[in-house]
């Protein structure tokens, strides 16, 4: 049976638009508890980059594991 893998790129599309939007909940967390727009953008800034690198690497080690998939049938009726 073949199994339906997501290409790299729409695990980068993925990364990439989860960690934009959480980077910004992050910022907006950290401007209401500092008040400081500055500060709270740097914070925001920090954690999409680094955790952007995580759910990358995260998102493909998962790719790899057949645990939860549905797999397409070899043929078609």
């Amino acid at each position: 049976m073949g199994v339906v893998l997501d290409s790299p790129k729409r695990s980068v599309a993925k990364s990439i638009s989860w960690r934009i939007l959480a980077g910004i909940i992050t910022a907006c967390v950290a401007l209401v508890m500092t008040g400081q727009l500055e500060f709270a953008a740097k914070i925001g800034l920090a954690d999409t980059t680094v955790k952007l690198l995580i759910y990358f690497l995260h998102e493909r080690i998962w790719n790899r594991i057949s645990y939860g998939r549905a797999t397409t049938p070899d043929y078609e009726v």
